[in-house]
């Protein structure tokens, strides 16, 4: 049998005077006796649980808590235990034959009995429910009529056909999980309104604001600087010989 039930006030009162390593034996012992539901035979049991290097130790405790006979060590507890198993399980058996008999569509099985192997359901052990995978936007995506028509109606001030191939080219080229997309739709609509208002040259510069100046006249300017250089008279030798004496003396 797999699975036997285990009474831990029970253990702790009949074994608190147990090494570490006589209680490890005597667990194996009785695990070994509830799976093969037979004797145990005093020969190699130490290799078969696991405690080779422990055998003065497994035979300590064979010794105090199970019973020799000629068929090899029994312990009287666990044989109450495994018969009752055996029991509910003849029993499961004979009232699976009766409603056979009696016509029922159902065969003739053992009643389901708890073992090791029979864990109570988990969340991980629920039914899977089947989830939808995201995908990819195609290479050869193209806009779809239904698309357009909602996004010229949502943003009349874009260029749908520039942010189409601007969508396309983004997540056509977009790596990893971070390009997959479960609706792909509902990401066009999202990508249409986080589009900022397209700038062109009047929105983006005042020019109305904006004057140009009134060039100057040319012409005027250059006939000032002429007649300025015409009025402009040489300095006489007086001047240069006061500035000449100005120098020296500076020097």
């Amino acid at each position: 049998m797999h699975y036997f039930q285990f009474h831990i006030g029970d253990y702790k009162s009949h074994t608190h005077h147990l090494s570490l390593i006589e209680d490890l034996a005597f667990r194996r012992l009785l695990d070994h006796y509830y799976l093969h539901e037979h004797p145990i035979k005093q020969r190699d049991i130490a290799r078969q649980i696991g405690m080779k290097e422990h055998e003065q130790d497994v035979l300590t405790v064979l010794n105090e808590f199970f019973v020799s006979t000629e068929s090899g060590f029994i312990n009287p507890r666990a044989d109450e235990e495994i018969a009752k198993y055996r029991k509910f399980i003849e029993d499961g058996k004979r009232g699976a034959a009766k409603r056979w008999l009696k016509g029922d569509d159902s065969p003739p099985i053992a009643t389901p009995i708890a073992t090791i192997n029979h864990k109570p359901i988990t969340i991980n052990q629920e039914p899977k429910v089947k989830t939808q995978r995201g995908s990819r936007l195609p290479t050869d995506w193209t806009l779809p009529e239904e698309w357009k028509a909602w996004a010229e109606q949502e943003r009349p001030d874009l260029n749908t056909k520039t942010v189409a191939d601007s969508f396309k080219d983004f997540w056509i080229a977009k790596a990893g999980a971070g390009g997959v997309k479960l609706d792909w739709q509902a990401t066009w609509r999202n990508w249409i309104r986080s589009q900022s208002t397209p700038k062109t040259f009047a929105n983006k510069f005042d020019v109305a604001g904006i004057t140009t100046p009134t060039p100057p006249n040319q012409d005027a300017a250059l006939r000032k600087i002429e007649e300025d250089r015409k009025k402009a008279v040489p300095p006489s030798l007086e001047t240069l010989a006061k500035l000449a004496e100005l120098r020296k003396r500076a020097a």
